[in-house]
């Protein structure tokens, strides 16, 4: 058919796809790969959780829930929030059951954002940070983040980023993809920035329950920070929950209120049966998620180490299951790295720039995986550097 107009948004055409599936794809088409490229837990979904989840189809609790997810599960997220990182949200009017973090960040953004306003985005960062300020009609302003400061933003380079036009921050601890956790007076810088700025801190805090050496600090829990912070959580990680498609917003209740508009227009409400789900694993959960924990430490404290032994200089991250070598010793770029890696010996990474421009010269690897698996990467790594 002849036309001679696109239907299609300029704004979606002008998105560049993610650089993660690039690889992903050429890792599907191989075999004998060993991949370190998912962000996702290899556990699987504990026994109760599972049995929750069939326990509420036999009982016939197909139907939907309150647009905001069932009282039930909120009143355990308030609960859970109280206790683990010491903040209070009102599960009647501050939390929102989510399909997943990264729909929660999408309705956050869409709450807030007019067009013109911008809002800083940390990187290295999650593929879908940038792109989502875009489409919710924003401005997204990088600042990087470097190696030299061990992928912590500085106040310093924030304050170079924002204008009149800056509405909100963007920051993700532990990140993805380098598994640096901002610690105490990192936090303070920000919030004192935020503050002094009157900024909305929008902080993804997926990562909470893998936090490796020093106890997890959440961005609401610092004085004056609760009534300017997006709290963005979920199931995935913490709790091997990935494929359930089960997230949560936590936020004042003026922003909770808009958030929840779009989300009734938009997706009406979480999965029925995940919800029940998520219930039993805020209350029983518990003892999986430590044991997630502290396998995920052991595989990091290995796969780390190999690193450095190997000439791939990295730095030691506190949170997440990512590591983030740096490639520059190689001559090779990011990309190339990781092509010929996957080509040559079939291991899979992600290159660094696929999560901002100052991702260049990394390799994302995940150690979700097998302590066997990350054992054979490592040797796999080996020959090839040697082959260098």
């Amino acid at each position: 058919m002849n036309r001679t107009k696109t239907y299609l948004s300029k704004t979606v055409e002008e998105l560049k796809p993610s650089g993660i599936r690039k690889f992903f794809d050429l890792a599907a088409g191989m075999e004998g790969v060993v991949s370190l490229g998912v962000g996702e837990p290899d556990f699987v979904t504990s026994w109760s959780v599972r049995e929750a989840a069939i326990l509420s189809l036999e009982q016939g609790r197909t139907s939907y829930t309150a647009n905001a997810g069932l009282i039930e599960l909120r009143e355990e997220i308030s609960a859970y929030m109280n206790r683990t990182f010491h903040v209070q949200y009102s599960a009647e009017n501050e939390i929102i059951v989510t399909v997943g973090a990264s729909q929660a960040l999408d309705i956050a953004l869409r709450a807030i954002i007019d067009p013109g306003d911008e809002v800083i985005v940390v990187e290295p960062s999650f593929v879908s940070y940038a792109p989502l300020v875009t489409l919710a009609g924003g401005t997204p302003v990088i600042v990087n983040s470097d190696k030299s400061h061990d992928f912590k933003v500085q106040a310093a380079d924030l304050e170079k980023a924002v204008t009149n036009k800056t509405k909100a921050l963007l920051i993700c601890s532990p990140n993805n993809p380098t598994g640096t956790v901002l610690e105490s007076e990192d936090l303070t810088a920000i919030a004192e920035f935020a503050k002094k700025h009157d900024l909305l801190v929008l902080s993804d805090e997926i990562y909470a329950e893998l936090v490796y050496d020093k106890p997890y600090i959440s961005m609401a829990s610092l004085p004056g920070m609760r009534e300017r912070t997006i709290l963005i959580n979920g199931f995935s990680k913490g709790f091997a929950m990935t494929g359930w498609r089960l997230g949560f917003v936590c936020a004042p209740v003026e922003i909770s209120k808009a958030m929840l508009k779009i989300h009734q227009y938009a997706m009406m409400c979480a999965p029925t049966m995940a919800q029940y789900a998520a219930v039993e694993a805020l209350r029983n959960g518990n003892d999986d998620v430590i044991e997630m924990r502290n396998s995920y430490r052991r595989r990091r404290n290995y796969f780390v180490q190999s690193l450095n032994e190997m000439g791939l200089d990295c730095h030691i991250p506190g949170g997440a299951f990512y590591a983030f070598p740096s490639v520059k010793s190689t001559g090779l770029s990011s990309e190339e790295f990781a092509e010929r890696l996957l080509v040559e010996e079939k291991v899979a990474v992600v290159p660094g720039n696929a999560f901002g421009e100052s991702g260049e010269g990394h390799i994302r690897c995940s150690y979700a995986s097998s302590m066997a698996q990350l054992q054979e990467a490592v040797k796999r790594m080996r020959r090839f550097l040697e082959r260098l």
